[in-house]
């Protein structure tokens, strides 16, 4: 895998991923942009005892530009792009409006800075593309950057947990329609972390056993609720699903994150979740509006404990009704399920 590391007009780091050692990547960013902003500001919830983040700065985030502005396409004459190339593979660089950054003013008047990075990274340079439409050797190289970053981020000084994750479909609330994800370096370790750890502490305290791993052999023992499988790793809807439609994939080795994998697993994820993904779009005739979300040990703490696995949910319950998070599950964050999870695995098998 070939990694270059370049610069955009303003600084921010950019990194091409590329299977082939040829590949030119000396394209200049010919823009004339800002600075980028400063760190964003964490404030802590003193009922719930998590942090929030304050970041003013992406009120003014490019919001669904037609195809032909599109800032995640390779630049065309007369048309700079994020991505200086006229083509690429796989391109990560540093949002342009990071909720978290290592840009920390020097006076902080007591302001606790959201100190971190925020990543984009632009799976393919075909626009129409997503990535259920990827081929298999692109997937591949999506999954050697995101390790790389998950190593990279997880080094800077400050980083407690680093995300991979995929907002797909304007019903999520994507900006930008152009296939890509996003990296997250917290400051922190997330509340949704903290609380799986918490649990598979109880867990092995009580019976020796992990938490994970006994969850997985259980739905590969019942198999009711296996969506897809093959020898290194199972899609399974979980048993007490809170979306319509979830799917958890996990490896079948416990590893703590992404770079821990051998190149075999990573090989064996690539067909097993496009598939996975198709299913989503073949269940109603439309494409499947998702969040797909890495869970990885945290950075220093607890990586005993955590298990790799990516969580894959989807808001849609019906070919024309959206599921809203209103008022037990925004509020109280008690979540009611319009859909069976035995029913949603049978479903997706089924598409």
């Amino acid at each position: 895998m070939k990694r270059t590391v370049t610069h955009l007009a303003d600084g921010r780091e950019l990194i091409y991923f590329d299977r082939h050692d040829d590949a030119d990547r000396s394209a200049v960013d010919t823009r004339t942009l800002p600075p980028p902003p400063r760190a964003s500001e964490l404030r802590r919830d003193r009922l719930l005892g998590e942090w929030v983040t304050i970041a003013a700065h992406r009120q003014d985030r490019t919001y669904l530009p037609p195809s032909d502005q599109c800032p995640l396409c390779p630049s065309t004459p007369g048309r700079p792009t994020e991505i200086p190339a006229a083509d690429y593979e796989v391109a990560v660089f540093e949002n342009r409006f990071p909720s978290y950054s290592g840009r920390v003013p020097e006076q902080l008047d007591g302001v606790v800075p959201g100190l971190g990075r925020c990543e984009v990274v632009c799976f393919s340079p075909d626009h129409d593309a997503s990535f259920a439409t990827l081929d298999l050797a692109q997937v591949g190289t999506v999954m050697e950057a995101w390790a790389d970053r998950t190593a990279e981020l997880s080094t800077l000084p400050g980083v407690g947990q680093v995300f991979c994750f995929e907002n797909r479909g304007a019903e999520i609330g994507v900006t930008l329609a152009h296939p890509h994800g996003q990296i997250y370096a917290y400051p922190f370790v997330t509340p949704r972390t903290e609380r799986m750890l918490q649990v598979a502490r109880a867990h092995r305290d009580e019976t020796g056993g992990d938490l994970f791993a006994d969850v997985l052999a259980a739905e590969r023992a019942t198999e009711v609720r296996v969506v897809a499988t093959n020898d290194l790793w199972t899609a399974f809807v979980p048993e007490a699903a809170r979306w319509p439609f979830e799917v958890h994939v996990f490896p079948h080795r416990k590893v703590p994150d992404l770079s821990a994998l051998s190149a075999e697993e990573r090989a064996a994820f690539a067909p097993l979740y496009v598939d996975v993904l198709q299913r989503l779009d073949r269940l109603f005739g439309v494409p499947m509006p998702y969040v797909s979300a890495w869970h990885q040990a945290p950075v220093a703490v607890d990586r005993d404990l955590a298990y790799l696995h990516l969580q894959l949910f989807s808001s849609r319950r019906a070919a024309n009704k959206l599921k809203y998070l209103a008022g037990s599950e925004a509020a109280m964050g008690a979540f009611v399920n319009d859909v069976y999870p035995e029913d949603a695995a049978r479903r997706l098998r089924e598409a």
